[in-house]
């Protein structure tokens, strides 16, 4: 949001967003699902597929796909007996790549801050 766009949100309005994007953040807070998110980069994948790279019990995909799912990260279709995930909007991929950078040039200068102790 540029400055120019706070000026026309109300207080309220801009208070919502935080909230929104804090929630959005909660639930990439985890390893698993920002795994989830980016094994889901290039498109559509059955469950089964997502369970064999994610690598974790049934069980706790499906939690933790209810979970993406709830906050409107990825979306469902159904084919046969079988589910398949697809993120809500590839912009998703952008964020995270984004934050990727972000971490790696944080980790960088605290590795060389560190070094000179």
């Amino acid at each position: 949001m540029t400055h120019q766009d706070s000026i026309r949100v109300s207080p309220s309005r801009r208070e919502s967003l935080r909230r929104f994007k804090a929630g959005v953040f909660q639930v990439l807070g985890h390893p698993t699902r920002i795994h989830i998110a980016e094994c889901l980069r290039d498109g559509e994948m059955s469950v089964n597929a997502i369970q064999h790279l994610v690598g974790v019990e049934p069980a706790n995909l499906s939690q933790h796909l209810a979970l993406l799912r709830g906050k409107g990260l990825v979306v469902t279709r159904r084919q046969g007996n079988q589910i398949f995930y697809s993120l809500r909007d590839p912009l998703l991929v952008e964020v995270l790549d984004k934050m990727r950078r972000y971490f790696l040039k944080h980790a960088k200068e605290s590795a060389t801050m560190l070094q000179g102790l």
